[in-house]
């Protein structure tokens, strides 16, 4: 609609500058050629007379040939204008007028509400796709309405504080809802919501977190703090690596090497199955896990796709990984010193979450604030060597533009090869981009934001998040002796899954489904923390772990 207007305001324009540049011209040849002087008004009269051919204004005829020739081409201008006019804007406004417009109702049910549309929602609509959970956007923009209508995607055009546009996307019959428009938005739409279904679930999303308390006092049943869980995700991250906790718990002695392995740009990895990645199963490599986008899957499936940027967790024998075309990345426990560039939420966050683990930490920024120990540029090489980072094994940059982080990592090294350093991305079509600036593990707010969201709704699978305390135990299981891993159903009745048995002082992680448990092993299982409880609960009753 809007292109309409400018367009309609650029043809008007056009009209009356013709009208004045004729009314002047005519007006000077009349008296000129025609010995008689007239107003500006009645100039005007005869051009606008003569463009619509609806007279002369009784000056006709001229006797000048000057003056035949200008109404002449007064007539065809008029003509022109009116065929112009036919295609450019009359035929396109009817065509327009009897398309019919965007949705505006749905009858769908048992689907989940999202009011907006962003990148993470996204994220959240591929997830709510895999278990064949109906979803419907609600958006004010007739465009992008009709776009995602276009694109097979289900979406209504309204705005979706008022409770008739929520009445109208069947939220009566919705299995729930996530507000994500803005932070003062999102209240008045979970107020609308609970009006409608005072049972419905609800979601907000909330971008400065001293918001928060108003999004749940409106009703919110979950408020995703996305910049706060992403800073703790960053600390945890840095505190302890997936491989380092899983080494942790493995007390039997063996030839195993478990670390991660970034899958870059250009790696005969990227696009293809784990099934069809055969080096894995001729170099005797177990992958315990994948980082895919913004959720950890333990023991994937063989059909599982490793794209690029995907980090997987794998164990095997020492010298295995040399001919796998994949980067390892920094696996650590409890680094002796993190430095944290940017203090806004995110990095408030990761300084936090490492300062609850006793982790010596540097935090820099540009503006000398409470909190800030060093105040600097993240990318002037000047700034690293003020906060000695030589001396630190993490680097977290938390900075809140793309283009300044991926500076800073060229930066950082150039500066210190060595170093781990962790990124945050606020554009998931960035975080290529940092992986081959020299970035060693990265997360995406929107891609991040969008799996925590998936979590809280889909109940038919865990979701694990990187914010989530996800841990490895190793537990005798008496409970399960005899039986199969496939009838044991661990994951289906827990939520872990087991990766490795200790079996006569070795361990074993080539398991498969018809594996039967025996008396003395000992099994290796991943899982978040509820899971983990679940796991021992159900392998030991009597609560006896080893």
């Amino acid at each position: 609609m809007e292109d309409w207007r400018r367009r309609i305001g650029y043809a008007l324009l056009t009209v009356a500058a013709i009208i004045v540049v004729y009314a002047t011209v005519y007006q000077w040849a009349m008296l000129t050629f025609e010995g008689r002087e007239i107003p500006f008004y009645k100039a005007v009269q005869v051009v606008i007379e003569s463009l619509t051919t609806a007279g002369f204004g009784g000056h006709a005829p001229w006797e000048s040939a000057v003056l035949n020739l200008l109404v002449i081409g007064m007539n065809l201008t008029g003509v022109l204008l009116v065929f112009l006019g036919l295609p450019l804007f009359a035929i396109p406004l009817l065509r327009q007028a009897l398309e019919s417009g965007p949705p505006t109702t749905s009858d769908l049910t048992d689907h989940v509400i999202i009011c907006g549309h962003s990148a993470l929602d996204d994220v959240l609509r591929k997830e709510l796709d895999e278990v064949g959970i109906p979803y419907l956007f609600v958006d004010p923009d007739p465009e992008l309405v009709s776009e995602l209508a276009d694109r097979g995607i289900n979406a209504v055009h309204g705005d979706p504080e008022e409770i008739q546009t929520l009445r109208d996307a069947n939220a009566a019959e919705a299995r729930g809802l996530v507000a994500d428009v803005d932070d003062e938005a999102n209240p008045t739409i979970i107020l609308s919501a609970l009006r409608i279904d005072p049972e419905m679930r609800i979601i907000s999303v909330v971008r400065d977190y001293k918001t928060a308390t108003y999004h749940e006092y409106s009703g919110a049943d979950e408020v995703v703090l996305a910049r706060q869980q992403l800073g703790e995700a960053f600390g945890m991250r840095a505190t302890i690596s997936f491989a380092e906790k899983l080494r942790s718990v493995i007390e039997v002695e063996n030839d195993y090497e478990i670390t991660e392995l970034l899958i870059e740009e250009g790696s005969d990895l990227a696009g293809r199955t784990i099934r069809e990645a055969e080096i894995f199963d001729r170099k005797g490599i177990t992958i315990v896990g994948v980082w895919l986008g913004g959720k950890f899957v333990i023991s994937p499936d063989p059909d599982t796709v490793l794209e690029e940027n995907t980090i997987l967790l794998v164990a095997g024998g020492h010298g295995g990984f040399k001919d796998v075309t994949a980067r390892s990345i920094p696996t650590h426990h409890h680094p002796s010193r993190v430095v944290v560039c940017g203090y806004g939420t995110v990095g408030w966050s990761v300084t936090e979450t490492l300062r609850d683990a006793d982790i010596d930490t540097t935090v820099v920024d540009h503006v000398e604030r409470e909190g800030v120990d060093v105040v600097g540029d993240a990318t002037d090489p000047d700034t690293y060597e003020n906060v000695d980072v030589e001396d630190a094994e993490t680097i977290v940059l938390a900075l809140d533009d793309d283009t300044t982080t991926i500076y800073a990592t060229l930066v950082i090294r150039e500066i210190d090869p060595d170093v781990e350093i962790i990124a945050r991305a606020d554009d998931p079509d960035t975080v290529w981009k940092l992986y081959n600036a020299g970035a060693d593990y990265v997360l995406s707010l929107p891609t991040v934001t969008g799996e925590i969201l998936a979590s809280h709704l889909i109940e038919e699978v865990e979701i694990v998040t990187p914010q989530v305390q996800f841990e490895f135990v190793r537990s005798a299981a008496p409970s399960l002796v005899g039986m199969s891993l496939s009838d044991a159903d661990l994951r289906a009745r827990t939520g872990c899954t087991v990766i490795g048995v200790e079996r006569d002082g070795e361990l074993r992680t080539d398991l498969t489904a018809d594996f039967v448990v025996q008396e003395d092993d000992i099994l290796i299982a991943g899982g978040s923390e509820d899971a983990i409880e679940r796991f021992e609960e159900t392998v030991t009753p009597d609560r006896v772990a080893h």
